[in-house]
Order: C-alpha cells, then structure tokens, then sequence
C-alpha cells in the first residue's frame, strides 16, 4: 500500500464518532477519510454469508450507485467482504475498520490484503484505533464494533444469530441513537433469526436499495427510482419464466446457474416482487 498511515488530529476525529460515550483516544487511518458531509452506512453480519445475502446484500449496495452514500465495514470474510466489494463495484467510497493495525503485516484478515488495498486506492480508507503493529485478538472485534456502530448514521445488520457479535453491534448503534436496519431471511435459517429479532424490535426492513436510501434520508433521482435494474442472472430466469410456466427443476436444467446461485437469486426476486412461487410454479409479475 502506497498511502502514508498516520495518526489523525483530535480535531480530524469524524463527528458521529466523537458523539459516543466511549470515543477512542486515537485514531490512525491509511487512504482518506471521506467528506463529512457523506452518509455513512455501516453493513455488518456474518461470516459464514448465505448465497442469499451476498446476492441480496451485493444487489442493494449496486442500487445505491451514485447516491452521496459511504458504506463501512469491518473488513472481516463474509457479509464485510461483499459489502466493501459491492461498494468498490458501484463506484461508491468504503471505510473498512479490522481488528488489528494497519500495517500490512498485521492487518487481519490475511486474505483480504489486496482488498485493503483496493479500498485505499479507490480512495477510501482504512481506520482503526489499535497502534499500527496491534495484531488481532478476540477481544479486539467487539472493541472495534462500537467505532463501527457509533462512525454511521445508521447500521444495516444482513445476516446474524439471535446471539452474536452481529447484533451486540446493533444494540451499540440502538444505545448511540442510531438507526438499524434488517434485511428478512429464510425463516429456516438460523443467521436470519437476529434481524428478523431487530425487525420485531422496530428496525426498518429492507429488501431494496430505496428502502436504504428512505431509511438514511437519501433521494433518488427520478429517473433512479423510476425501475428496477436487473442483474444478468434475474434477467435469464426473468426471460424464461416469462415465455413459460416453469418449476424450480425445469428452470435450473436451462440455466447454467449452480443450485446455491438459482436459489438465492429467485429469494431475492422474490423478496423484490419480482416473482411468486405457486405450487413449485414461478410465477413472474408485473416489472
């Protein structure tokens, strides 16, 4: 990474963070902070993400493109990956916040190395209040979950147990007077019980990028808000089911999607009222 890491100014802090009861002392950040007068979203859940959420999580970030919106994130594998991923592919800015320093031999996870650097080079960041060299440890997650839940406007809570580090952050964003959002599951999914939890507690659902943007305060142009785009998997099955009433089977035979990736795109389409299933048929509505 070619962008200096330093330590930032007490006067540099981003105001929401400051606003907290527990605030950080310091802050070292590595890339650039965005403007102070972006909404920030922070998008957090779990590690072990559905085909679901990646899909619904990656098509509600995508519909966000080129809203004054910047999502955060904890830089973990899971629901972290695909939200800091999702906002490089829509040209928005991401602040990605590990549980480590941010020297490239300790930053954690390993694995998302080139992604840190994807981040900071699209001019995002990288911020933390560990020293540079802090190697990551259990108990250096849930401290840095505060700074994700108090940096925000608002927390966006994908997937998560009804007992998790997922929701503990959630109930940090409630406590800073920040507003949560939950994005339905699959009732037969365990990682669906925390935000169907937060949902009965009065976290505003999501199942679109307009639903976001409601929710942060955030207007669409009319020409965004007009339709919905499709992703090139909903078009083939949009195009096939449209020609014929088709099941789950007979569709999966014609398209060259994996069991997973059929699934969790006819739950997002689904979830969009795009589609019904009827009796196993899939039955399109209107667009």
């Amino acid at each position: 990474m070619e962008h200096r890491l330093r330590q930032l100014a007490r006067d540099e802090f981003p105001s929401l963070l400051t606003e907290i009861a527990d605030p950080p002392e310091v802050l070292y950040v590595r890339g650039n902070l965005p403007e102070p007068s972006l909404t920030y979203l922070t998008v957090i859940g779990s590690r072990s993400a559905s085909a679901y959420a990646r899909e619904a999580l990656t098509q509600i970030i995508h519909g966000l493109r080129g809203l004054p919106i910047v999502i955060v994130s904890g830089l973990a594998l899971g629901i972290d990956t695909v939200a800091h991923r999702a906002a490089l592919d829509a040209g928005l800015t991401t602040i990605a916040i590990p549980g480590s320093g941010l020297l490239p031999d300790v930053l954690y996870p390993r694995m998302n190395i080139r992604l840190a650097e994807e981040i900071v080079n699209a001019g995002g960041a990288l911020l933390s209040e560990f020293a540079p060299d802090f190697k990551a440890t259990p108990w250096s997650f849930p401290k840095r979950n505060r700074i994700m839940a108090g940096l925000s406007h608002a927390t966006f809570v994908v997937e998560g147990a009804r007992k998790s580090g997922t929701l503990i952050t959630a109930r940090l964003a409630m406590e800073y007077n920040r507003d949560v959002l939950a994005l339905p599951g699959p009732i037969t999914h365990t990682q669906s019980a925390g935000p169907h939890y937060l949902i009965q507690e009065g976290a505003a659902l999501v199942t679109d990028a307009k639903d976001v943007a409601s929710a942060l305060d955030v207007q669409f142009s009319e020409e965004k808000s007009s339709d919905q785009e499709l992703t090139p998997n909903e078009i083939c099955i949009w195009n096939e089911v449209t020609r014929e009433s088709l099941d789950r089977d007979a569709l999966t035979e014609r398209i060259s999607l994996s069991i997973s990736e059929m699934n969790a795109t006819l739950s997002v389409m689904e979830l969009k009222g795009l589609i019904t299933i009827s009796g196993g048929i899939i039955i399109p509505q209107k667009h």
